[in-house]
Formats: C-alpha cells, sequence, structure tokens
C-alpha cells in the first residue's frame, strides 16, 4: 500500500526537479551562435576577447535602464536607421513602461517623421503616408534587392532580433553556469565590444578593399560596416558622456529590448515558478517523511 501511494510521490519529486532545471533555463537561456572566446583562446585566434558587461539587465533580477534605452533609441535613428531596418518593432512599443517609456505624444511625433507605404481602400493602388504609431519601424530602403546594391551587394540585416542573432556562446561547461547564473546578455556583449573594436589595419596585413578591419568580428576581422559612431556624434540632453562607449552601451542595451522586451516579465514569471517548485519540493519531503515515519526498515 505504502509502495503504491509513494511511487507517484517520487515520480513528482522527479518532475519537480526536473522543472526547476527548465525554469532555470528559462530565466537565463539566450540564442547561442558564434563563439565567445576565453582570453587565451582570443590571443591563439589573434582575436579579442568579448568581456561580460554590467547590464542593469542582468541576472535574475535584472532590469532595463528607461533612460538608457531612451538614448539608445536615439543612437539607432541618428547612427544606425541609415541602413538598418528594425521591421518587427511597432513605434507604439517604445511606450512600453518596462521598456524604452516615452510618452504617447513622443511615441506619435516619432512615428510621424517616418513615411510608410500602404494601399488605398478606394482604388487598391499604394501610397504613402505618414506613420502612425500602429506602424512598424521601416526600412530605409524599398525592398531587400535595393538595400543589397546600395551596400555593395549585401543588405544590411534587420536590426529586430540582432541582439539575439548574434549572440554568442562559451560551450561547455560555460552554457550551463550561464544558465543557472541568468547570463543571456551575450548578444549586446558582442555588439558593444563590436562597435569599439574598429582599428587600423596592422602593419603587414593585406588591406581588403571595401572593409574595416575590426578584429572583434566573428567572421573574421573584416566587416563591411564602416565605423558608425564617433565621439560627439549623437547629442545627449541628459549629461551622459557623448562618447563612442556610450553610444555603444546605450544602443546595444536598446537593441537587447527590441530583441527581448518581455525580459523583466519573464524573469520574473521564473523567479514565482522557482519559489513554488521550492515549496512544493518541502511539502514533497514532509509528506514522504509521514507516509514511512511508522514503517520498521
Amino acid at each position: 500500500m505504502l509502495e503504491t501511494m509513494t511511487a507517484p510521490l517520487a515520480r513528482l519529486g522527479r518532475l519537480a526537479g526536473t522543472a526547476g532545471l527548465s525554469v532555470a533555463l528559462l530565466c537565463g537561456t539566450g540564442a547561442m551562435t558564434g563563439s565567445l572566446s576565453t582570453p587565451a583562446q582570443a590571443a591563439e585566434e589573434g582575436g579579442h576577447h568579448v568581456e561580460k558587461q554590467d547590464w542593469t539587465f542582468s541576472g535574475v533580477f535584472g532590469q532595463y535602464d528607461q533612460a538608457q534605452l531612451q538614448r539608445g533609441f536615439k543612437v539607432y535613428r541618428e547612427a544606425c536607421a541609415a541602413c538598418h531596418s528594425m521591421r518587427l518593432v511597432a513605434f507604439r512599443t517604445l511606450e512600453d513602461e518596462h521598456g524604452p517609456h516615452f510618452s504617447e505624444a513622443a511615441v506619435e511625433q516619432i512615428a510621424s517623421e517616418y513615411t510608410v507605404e500602404d494601399i488605398s481602400n478606394e482604388d487598391g493602388q499604394p501610397f504613402e503616408r505618414p506613420a502612425t504609431p500602429n506602424d512598424h519601424i521601416p526600412s530605409p530602403y524599398p525592398n531587400a534587392a535595393a538595400a543589397a546594391a546600395a551596400n555593395g551587394g549585401a543588405a544590411p540585416p534587420d536590426f529586430s532580433l540582432i541582439a539575439k542573432a548574434r549572440a554568442v556562446h562559451r560551450g561547455f561547461p560555460g552554457f550551463i553556469t550561464d544558465a543557472f547564473a541568468g547570463y543571456s546578455e551575450s548578444g549586446p556583449d558582442y555588439i558593444y565590444a563590436l562597435l569599439q573594436g574598429y582599428e587600423e589595419v596592422p602593419e603587414g596585413v593585406e588591406e581588403v578593399p571595401g572593409k574595416y578591419y575590426n578584429p572583434v568580428f566573428l567572421n573574421g576581422k573584416w566587416i563591411a560596416m564602416p565605423p558608425p559612431l564617433t565621439d560627439e556624434r549623437v547629442e545627449y540632453t541628459d549629461g551622459s558622456p557623448q562618447t563612442v562607449e556610450q553610444y555603444a552601451a546605450d544602443v546595444s542595451a536598446f537593441l537587447m529590448w527590441a530583441a527581448e522586451p518581455h525580459l523583466e516579465s519573464r524573469k520574473e514569471i521564473g523567479f514565482r515558478v522557482m519559489i513554488f517548485l521550492l515549496v512544493f519540493a518541502v511539502l514533497l519531503y514532509m509528506t514522504k517523511r509521514k507516509l514511512w515515519r511508522n514503517v520498521d526498515h
């Protein structure tokens, strides 16, 4: 009888342990492509080590810095939007209280400064109109072919998910420790390093026409994108430093939010589930002890 009663409890215990691991992965998961080198590996490969940064959204309890996201959006508009679209990001999401949290009036003003193509309900013909908050951030090019033609044959990538698509991983066992530590910021770490990684071509290295030397670039040391940031390029009104380092940090944080706007909610839910599983495991243990206390061994 006791064996019949305790077998399901044992299975529930194993399920709880599995669920605990799953939730830990949920709290810290991230797209993992590319390679995050150790200093030794970077030196061996002649590249640069991508350092972990201290982001406000790091860790289980991390949150986005609204002021930083607003600055990052400004950097995107003034330094990136001429080439890179964000077609999965609607203007209205810029009002998100867990994101940039622009005012409704500010979002309407931002949207009105863009032009989008629409279809007339009367004659079915395309026409252009000012964007509204319900529209998505449009591409600077009419189509992918035009984007490629204007950029040496390769269309600039869309920035909607770039912070996850360019995320790098540390291999085994790093990805396991990262999962339990809630580390999912390898994407913005890489973008931050890449934007500051441009260097003069070393002596003895043959230049590649139309490319720029950047040892941080994952797909080799030569990248088609020219250095997008320079000191004093974007004017800040909140007193933040107007430097390449600050611009890189701000736009990296903004791109992380664009790729994962529900990060704070996900972490909050994950933490609550972990608390539930902990209490559930304690109750299972106490139940087992009570069921077996009068059993002779």
